[in-house]
């Protein structure tokens, strides 16, 4: 006889608490903060035309470009030396636009820095297009990801045409809270960064760091899915530079050089990414927004490590800790616990926390921690966890 599934233990958004009490804590696509919500839905009952029905080369729309470009320069400091443009394909665009701009044999090189599943996922893809070298962050032991790898001269080819990393590894919670500077002897190569899932919630040293290309889709922090921020040095641009096969929709020439219009690119998406910085200048600017990351995360992870083992997170080293996704098992992986932890946790309005992926349900719950979350509503994951625990800890 078959039973009915609660709809909190197959992923679902739509929870049974008033509308004002839920709190999304999805991994992406999530929501952004309520005052860029209510501000893009009073542009899109002001009556006229939007961004949704503008031609991409009227004046109106070239404004509205403009300023996303100009504000996302000016919150991110993004020197003269870069171009910003709007990408297509989401961060699986980038995995391959990545070596096809700039290997441009497939015999050379690209050195990826492996510490979870996105670089992972990223390596798998540049290998049809170069050839990878592998910085490998399983734990040889366990054969989990559960921290960043060191880069040395040793394991870095002094021939690579760039080492790439993913900043933050949503999937097993590893952060790189500053980016990483390259050995003396390879500081000629440049950094490639995933970025998707903690662009604009960190300062980013685009030349400390010799960052040759940035990348962060939209749908975590910036904006909505269907968009990727892609930010190039401009030495990497240029006639030549990219490969033979590289489509002109992943060319990074040829987009820099339509000024993001070579085709039509998302456009209501590239308005919302303008509003989303002129909120985060207002609320003080990425240093700012850093501080309410570090405060968010921390409400978790204290409620965690003070649990007695009750709550568990794979990632013991407290320096690479992800502030934007804290995972955590209950009661060793429990599953009676947690099903029930998700089922009471969705009928007050915190969903999200198990969410069906390419990669299945995975050990560990997650609470996602993006712009679209507040400080307080961390607070209340933080609180019903304190209280969950003291209900079923023996």
């Amino acid at each position: 006889m078959k039973t009915d599934i609660h709809p909190a233990l197959i992923g679902s958004l739509n929870s049974s608490a008033p509308a004002d009490a839920v709190i999304n804590f999805s991994p992406g696509p999530t929501s952004l903060p309520k005052e860029v919500e209510q501000q893009i839905a009073d542009r899109f009952t002001s009556g006229g035309l939007t961004s949704l029905a503008l031609s991409h080369r009227s004046p109106e729309f070239v404004a509205i470009l403009e300023h996303a470009v100009s504000m996302a320069r000016k919150v991110m400091e993004i020197p003269d030396n870069y171009e910003v443009l709007f990408t297509h394909a989401g961060g699986h665009g980038q995995f391959a636009a990545l070596p096809l701009n700039l290997c441009r044999e497939l015999t050379d090189i690209g050195t990826y820095v492996v510490s979870g599943t996105w670089s992972e996922r990223a390596t798998g893809e540049a290998e049809k297009y170069c050839q990878v070298q592998l910085i490998d962050g399983k734990d040889p032991v366990t054969g989990k990801y559960s921290a960043f790898p060191d880069l040395t001269e040793e394991n870095i080819d002094a021939n690579s045409k760039f080492v790439y990393l993913c900043s933050n590894e949503t999937v097993n919670g590893i952060e790189l809270h500053r980016l990483p500077k390259l050995p003396e002897s390879r500081q000629h190569i440049p950094m490639i960064v995933d970025a998707s899932s903690d662009f604009s919630t960190k300062p980013i040293d685009w030349l400390g760091s010799n960052v040759g290309v940035l990348f962060a889709c939209a749908s975590k922090n910036i904006g909505h899915p269907g968009l990727t921020i892609t930010v190039v040095r401009n030495d990497l641009l240029g006639e030549g530079k990219a490969s033979r096969l590289c489509p002109g929709v992943f060319n990074y020439t040829t987009n820099s050089e339509a000024g993001n219009l070579w085709n039509t690119p998302a456009t209501f998406n590239i308005e919302v990414v303008g509003i989303l910085m002129d909120w985060l200048e207002k609320q003080g600017g990425v240093i700012e927004n850093e501080n309410r990351s570090i405060k968010k995360a921390e409400l978790l992870y204290q409620v965690i490590d003070n649990s007695n083992g009750f709550y568990k997170t794979p990632v013991s080293d407290v320096s690479v800790r992800s502030r934007m996704n804290v995972p955590f098992n209950i009661n060793n992986g429990d599953e009676k616990l947690t099903n029930q932890f998700l089922i009471e946790s969705w009928e007050k309005g915190m969903v999200g926390l198990r969410t069906l992926t390419p990669f299945g349900v995975g050990d560990y719950l997650r609470a996602s921690l993006y712009n679209g979350v507040t400080i307080k509503e961390a607070a209340t994951l933080a609180q019903f966890m304190l209280d969950f625990a003291s209900k079923h800890k023996r």
